[in-house]
């Protein structure tokens, strides 16, 4: 089993893929590829403007500080404005972000399609992270003070602040104790 602790200090803004902002990689795999299998990173949202087109990509947004957006997607809009509400979409697809109230953060998942699949919840209190067979479990706190449980990780408690994530292969990192809140992504061969 492999398990990171993947600190929100420890990230360099980098801009999008289209120029219009920045956003910070929490975790990518294979590591440091383009032709990614899977991606999470947060990105500052601070004007309305187009998304970055990802060919073959599907996409999760989920809003974790802000009002919200009205995301046009080929056309549609999907208002989101329910915070912490996980919401899909093709990355192949003309979109474009408008927000309702102010900036965002947003949470993006983005997984190769017919390769990989995402799951991403938000979840409360206590969880017991498990990566499926041949794939991986990403949680990232989204308050201070969450600890994960030490008996896989040298048996002491990993504190884990706001936007601080483990990432697990192969099997149980251990139990998350929130303070509040966090998203887990499951991540799995298709």
């Amino acid at each position: 089993m492999s398990t990171r602790i993947l600190r929100a200090a420890d990230r360099t803004p980098v801009p999008w893929k289209n120029g219009g902002g920045l956003t910070r990689e929490v975790a990518t795999a294979p590591a440091g590829t383009d032709g990614f299998d899977w991606r999470v990173s947060l990105a500052d949202v601070t004007a309305d403007g187009p998304f970055s087109l990802f060919p073959g990509i599907d996409r999760t947004l989920t809003v974790v500080e802000g009002a919200g957006m009205d995301l046009v997607v080929g056309g549609e809009h999907h208002i989101v404005d329910e915070p912490l509400w996980p919401h899909d979409f093709p990355g192949d697809r003309s979109t474009e972000g408008f927000l309702l109230s102010g900036p965002v953060v947003n949470l993006n998942v983005m997984y190769r399609r017919g390769r990989t699949r995402a799951e991403t919840a938000v979840v409360c209190g206590t969880v017991r992270l498990m990566a499926p067979p041949g794939g991986a479990v990403l949680a990232l706190s989204l308050d201070d003070g969450a600890v994960l449980d030490g008996a896989v990780l040298d048996g002491t408690d990993i504190r884990l602040d706001r936007y601080d994530a483990v990432l697990a292969e192969g099997g149980s990192p251990g139990v998350l104790r929130t303070m509040g809140q966090a998203v887990v992504i499951t991540f799995s061969d298709v």
